[in-house]
């Protein structure tokens, strides 16, 4: 499988890396947010820009991802515009949604950027095209907050990400019961096994998903998600409790 290597972070290799989400309002929310998820040291950050009035700002936009670079250092930044449908802050158009997504190619200040499978397989490979021109890497994602695909679905998602060129291939799903979680487990495993060539990134949402997020580096999910104060989705650990879980899992493996 392929390493994707972001700065001084290599994605799918040892232990699963942990990225913390910023997911302030406004400029001062969002700076506050930064400084304590450099403290909590994680190893990316993900502004989620959905959360950010001033998204729809080009001006605000491009001023808020210069200031989250300044503030970040070398920590890796992706980021990520969650549309409504799948279980983000902000209505969006695809043409918005692209246009938004190119503002923050053309600025220089992100290392990834996350593209949602749904808005089309078409708009996900011109932006594959497009970032890694630039040099940045691809995130594609499917979120799923009612239910639990089988199986053979989550794969299928997840060879078209591969396909059309995403770096990073990420699943999240919500389940109803423990029986979903092991369905969303063995799809990461199949995946892994099967078909990936690219870092797989897989997660089931909520109380009853929490296992996922600890043990993906036994079932082949190489980074997970984990919070510093607000956390941007149900189920996510705190950053530091994250990380001790983690090790003690690596260790054992």
């Amino acid at each position: 499988m392929n390493k994707v290597e972001v700065r001084n972070v290599v994605i799918g290799e040892g232990m699963p890396k942990i990225c913390a989400p910023v997911v302030g309002r406004d400029k001062e929310e969002i700076l506050l947010q930064v400084r304590e998820l450099c403290k909590a040291g994680p190893d990316l950050a993900e502004w989620r820009a959905d959360w950010f009035e001033g998204a729809g700002d080009k001006e605000q936009l491009r001023e808020m991802l210069g200031l989250l670079r300044k503030e970040l250092g070398d920590l890796p930044l992706l980021v990520t515009f969650r549309t409504k449908q799948e279980g983000g802050e902000q209505e969006i158009s695809a043409e918005d949604y692209e246009e938004f997504l190119g503002e923050v190619l053309a600025s220089g200040q992100a290392d990834l950027v996350d593209v949602e499978l749904f808005m089309g397989t078409e708009l996900l490979e011109r932006m594959a095209e497009r970032a890694h021109e630039r040099g940045v890497k691809v995130v594609a994602s499917s979120h799923d907050f009612e239910k639990t695909p089988n199986v053979g679905e989550m794969v299928d998602r997840l060879r078209i990400m591969q396909k059309v060129g995403a770096d990073l291939l990420k699943i999240a799903v919500m389940p109803r019961d423990p029986g979903d979680v092991l369905t969303l487990l063995a799809a990461t495993w199949q995946m892994r096994e099967c078909y990936a060539t690219q870092p797989v990134i897989a997660m089931a949402m909520g109380g009853k998903g929490v296992i996922s997020r600890l043990a993906g580096e036994i079932f082949g999910s190489a980074l997970t998600f984990g919070s510093v104060g607000r956390a941007s989705a149900p189920g996510q650990v705190e950053v530091e409790q994250l990380r001790e879980v983690l090790g003690l899992l690596h260790e054992n493996l």
